[in-house]
This record gives structure tokens, C-alpha cells and sequence, in this order.
């Protein structure tokens, strides 16, 4: 299974097109969260993105909402936020927001560790988990050297051991690649990732 995965497009339309193009070739797209600016623009970024004809599987970042996703997003897309699906004979799990909360203020689509670990107990089983945040310790540092991951979500994926976790949210670490246990890890970032992964 050829999947295309990226994040934090941040209404960059030149990433859009790279990613519209890659798609293509693609079985299954991934959307990691933040596709506009701010809570502003979404329908603008999936207008840059309907060029995309694979299943695309995505979830909000900390920029858009879950409810406004869903509203935005078009009809062959799924939306997850503390839900699972099979897409391609693959089982997927997604959590958005950012976790834990940032200090942006109101836009901001935030959550708290334990309203994440909530969120995330009903996944006993995945191929995929499909994140906005990354997991504590991994991808998760500022230019700054803080690390600003998610506990909950580190949890998660050690209890799960998902083949794949895909994040994104910090932009220092794009492209930063590892593993947690059996899982392969990846902070995305708006350029085109590869992964091979097999139901």
C-alpha cells in the first residue's frame, strides 16, 4: 500500500501542488492537520487539495477545528478525531488538535493530556494512528531545544504499536523520522512523504 502522507500545509499553495501531482501515484493520501492559517482559509486549502483522487484520511490540526473539517472537507475524505476507520484494507486511528494545549489563545484548537488519553483509550488496534501532535520525546522539539509533546500520545502509541504514526504540529522537526517500539514514527511537515505500509 503506497501512501502520501503530509502536514501543517498552512495554505502553501506551491506544497499544494507538489502534493496534488505526488497523489497521483498514490493508494491512500494522509492529512495530518493544519491545512489553513489561524481558523481561517479552509475552504481555501481544500480547493488547493481537490485535485486529489485517492482516499484521503485526515485530521484537524490546532488551525481548524474538527467540526469545521468535516464541514469543509469533500465528500470522499475522512475526518477523525478520536475515531477509527478501515480505508483500503488498512485500520486507521486519528486524534487532531494540538495536545497539550498551546498559549495561542482562543483560535487555537487545543487539548488536554488526559481529554487526548480519553480520546485515544478506545483504540485497541491499529495500522496507522494519524496525529496532529507528536509523541513526547520524538519530533517534538522547538529551534529552542523544548519539547513540547504529548504524553497521552506517547502513551498511546506504546500501548498500540501502530506499523505507522504520523504527526505534525512542530515545524522545527519536520521530516525527523524514528521508532517507538514496533512503530515507525514521522513528523511530516507540507512536502511529499512516502511510506509503504501492508494491511
Amino acid at each position: 500500500m503506497k501512501i502520501l502522507a503530509f502536514s501543517d500545509l498552512h495554505l502553501a499553495r506551491a506544497r499544494a501542488a507538489d502534493l496534488v501531482a505526488a497523489a497521483a501515484e498514490a493508494d491512500l493520501v494522509i492529512g495530518a492537520g493544519d491545512f489553513c492559517n489561524a481558523r481561517k482559509g479552509l475552504d481555501q486549502a481544500m480547493e488547493m487539495l481537490a485535485g486529489i483522487a485517492a482516499p484521503v484520511v485526515a485530521v484537524p490540526g490546532n488551525a481548524e477545528s474538527a467540526e469545521e473539517l468535516v464541514a469543509a472537507a469533500p465528500a470522499h475524505w475522512h475526518v477523525l478525531h478520536g475515531q477509527g476507520a478501515t480505508v483500503a484494507g488498512l485500520s486507521l486511528f486519528g486524534l487532531g488538535g494540538a495536545v497539550p494545549e498551546t498559549p495561542f489563545g482562543a483560535w487555537s484548537f487545543d487539548l488536554s493530556e488526559d481529554t487526548a488519553a480519553q480520546m485515544l483509550a478506545p483504540c485497541e488496534a491499529a495500522d496507522i494512528l494519524i496525529l496532529h501532535s507528536p509523541p513526547k520525546g520524538l519530533g517534538d522539539l522547538t529551534s529552542q531545544g523544548v519539547s513540547l509533546g504529548s504524553t497521552s500520545i506517547l502513551a498511546a502509541i506504546e500501548r498500540i504499536q501502530p506499523k505507522l504514526a504520523v504527526f505534525g504540529h512542530i515545524h522545527d522537526c519536520w521530516g525527523t523520522r524514528g521508532q517507538i517500539g514496533a512503530s515507525h514514527v514521522a513528523n511530516l511537515g507540507p512536502t511529499v512523504n512516502w511510506f509503504e505500509v501492508t494491511p
